[in-house]
């Protein structure tokens, strides 16, 4: 393997570690770091105590008494992540894109995501390296698509159907 695909896979699977991550702390009352490295470990994630303690830095993950006054791991901001009382796999959550819809406007698009979801949308359109999309802007829930000019607003969805499986337009 090439050092820059090397590279690019150590990157997507980071990603996908911090993101299932990111549903493990929101979805399950976890109060240690081993319990934390086990239900990873369950996800199919192998890593150390010490690549754990950089992604819950890095996910500037908290501590806080839980309802039953535990002290468990928390997101800085759960608004995407509230507790459900019949969770989901991890894995069943990250295939769930967070895509609401798009529309397009001259040489823009503009896509509607859940609560949490546009960044990390973006991150992965920014990724692609798609040449007929020059760049993006993401907030909490919308994202905003730079296209090149004269590119057929049916390419752009097409492109993006890499990227979010259950893109559909028009929505």
């Amino acid at each position: 393997m090439h050092l820059e695909t090397h590279n690019y896979v150590n990157m997507r699977n980071k990603n996908s570690r911090l993101e299932t991550l990111k549903i493990l702390i929101s979805s399950q009352e976890l109060c240690s770091q081993e319990e934390v490295l086990q239900a990873l470990g369950k996800e199919g994630f192998k890593l150390t105590q010490a690549t754990l303690s950089r992604d819950l830095k890095q996910l500037k993950v908290a501590k806080a008494a839980s309802m039953n006054g535990k002290y468990v791991y928390v997101l800085p901001n759960e608004t995407m992540y509230k507790r459900v009382t019949s969770p989901r796999t991890a894995r069943e959550m990250l295939l769930m894109t967070g895509f609401l819809s798009i529309h397009f406007t001259g040489n823009m698009g503009v896509i509607k995501t859940r609560p949490g979801y546009a960044s990390s949308i973006a991150y992965n359109i920014d990724s692609s390296d798609a040449p007929q999309i020059l760049g993006t802007i993401a907030g909490d829930d919308t994202i905003f698509i730079a296209i090149k000019e004269g590119i057929r607003n049916e390419e752009v969805i097409e492109i993006l159907s890499t990227i979010i499986p259950d893109i559909k337009y028009p929505v």
